[in-house]
């Protein structure tokens, strides 16, 4: 009777997540912040150095909302633009949602499948998904009962999953990234069943309950200090939930403890937070207009969701590889959001896309990885990067949907001398240089593909 009426939870799940899924697109999207501080921790800078020779990652969101394959955490929200079915009560919905924990069950998880995969995609750091906004933990955490540790996967050897997913990816020599949402809806200090939920924020006035506060700000403490110091070596801790700022949770405490011990050079994220804890920023669904010199990154879905949903259209390889060149060109990384399903796999289609990528930048990398920007980037649909001597750019053709590679790329600016290669194989390419205008002619026979050709530029 059990089974039954799990899987009869799960098929209702399926058809409600229609009613959510529309809102993905217009869910809440963290801004840019204003400006940018540069640290002055020397091992951070180092490390940062280094992040930003890696160009493309992955994101991983997985968590309850991957059961029925909606919007992750947001309908729990009491905000004007959240839509809901009328099917619930919004107490209804809350027990509905955080039912699922119940129900959350991975018996097919495999990080190594995951990690893979992201390999061969060319993917050179990652960002897991430790607990969102929901507050339910992807990792068995001391300090609360409500993770994957507590439910049905319990009795599982790999019931602390995020261990493992980070395992995985650091057996690939990956760079390592723990996502981590500061404010936690489920904790009765941030929402207290006191009081109504009508926003994002705590669901009381500080002043009027430091206790709950303080508790608050322990827990969270704890949980931060928790991961930092029981999962392994970290490259980047990734905080999300910007309303909630790193200062009002003791990120300060949280970062001396980790650099002073084994994450030395630990990168921090408090994302949108302009100061000295938001090491690199992070512009989300969207591409700066502009070149950028500071670390920078765009965090995009390979879908239009973060996580797993039941129906999804997936950006192609060359899509993805277009938004890369340009990222790449305009001085910042790739972080690519990735849905592993209920069951904990990468699905097919997510593979194929991604394979897809892998086997361009296999050719092609040399164009992305270890680059940095050039004054002249960008000329129609050619982007533009550079080695780190400045001596040797790189032009990246890219091919927009619908559209066919042409007979010749052309561009004004960056005139080269000498050789020009055709980095897929070497070719040696003709060129002509006419009143400060470059055509490169292209051999037939080329695939319907980004292309990226290196060359010297005259004067260096």
């Amino acid at each position: 009777m059990k089974k039954l009426k799990t899987i009869a939870t799960c098929l209702f799940s399926m058809a409600f997540a229609f009613n959510l899924n529309a809102q993905e697109e217009n869910s809440y999207v963290h801004e840019q912040s204003d400006g940018y501080e540069w640290p002055t921790d020397k091992a951070v800078l180092e490390k940062l150095d280094h992040w930003q020779d890696q160009k493309f990652g992955v994101l991983f969101h997985w968590g309850l909302y991957s059961v029925p394959g909606i919007c992750e955490s947001w309908p729990l929200c009491s905000e004007d633009w959240i839509t809901r079915s009328d099917e619930f009560t919004y107490e209804g919905y809350k027990a509905w949602y955080w039912g699922f924990s119940n129900v959350l069950n991975p018996t097919k998880f495999d990080p190594g499948q995951w990690a893979d995969i992201m390999e061969d995609a060319g993917m050179k750091y990652m960002i897991f998904t430790t607990k969102h906004h929901d507050g339910f933990c992807m990792f068995d955490s001391k300090y609360t009962d409500f993770s994957i540790a507590n439910g049905p996967f319990a009795d599982d050897p790999r019931k602390d999953v995020a261990r493992h997913v980070f395992d995985a990816f650091r057996a690939k020599d990956f760079m390592i990234g723990c996502y981590f949402s500061k404010p936690d809806w489920h904790c009765k200090w941030f929402w207290n069943p006191y009081y109504a939920t009508p926003n994002r924020m705590q669901n009381y006035k500080r002043d009027q309950h430091p206790d709950w506060w303080k508790k608050y700000q322990d827990f969270t403490e704890n949980q931060l200090t928790e991961l930092m110091e029981n999962y392994g070596k970290f490259d980047i801790l990734w905080l999300d939930g910007g309303w909630i700022t790193g200062e009002e949770v003791r990120l300060d405490n949280v970062l001396a403890k980790a650099r002073g011990g084994q994450q030395k050079g630990l990168i921090a994220v408090d994302r949108t937070i302009q100061g000295k804890n938001e090491n690199y920023q992070t512009p989300e669904r969207s591409i700066p207009d502009r070149q950028i010199a500071h670390p920078w990154e765009s965090c995009i879905t390979l879908s239009h969701s973060w996580g797993w949903t039941p129906v999804a259209t997936y950006k192609t390889p060359n899509e993805v590889v277009g938004i890369l060149a340009e990222i790449t060109a305009k001085g910042g990384c790739l972080l690519l959001g990735v849905g592993p399903t209920p069951e904990g796999l990468i699905q097919p289609e997510v593979e194929e896309s991604l394979r897809g990528v892998g086997r361009w930048l296999r050719a092609n990398g040399e164009a992305i990885y270890n680059t940095r920007i050039t004054e002249n980037y960008h000329d129609g649909n050619v982007w533009f990067t550079a080695n780190k001597d400045g001596k040797t750019l790189y032009a990246i053709y890219t091919v927009g949907k619908d559209e066919k590679l042409p007979s010749s790329v052309q561009w004004t600016g960056n005139l080269p001398e000498g050789k020009m290669v055709l980095l897929k194989d070497g070719r040696t390419l003709k060129y002509t240089v006419k009143d400060g205008k470059v055509t490169v002619s292209l051999p037939k026979g080329l695939a319907n593909e980004p292309l990226a050709l290196r060359f010297q530029v005259k004067g260096n």
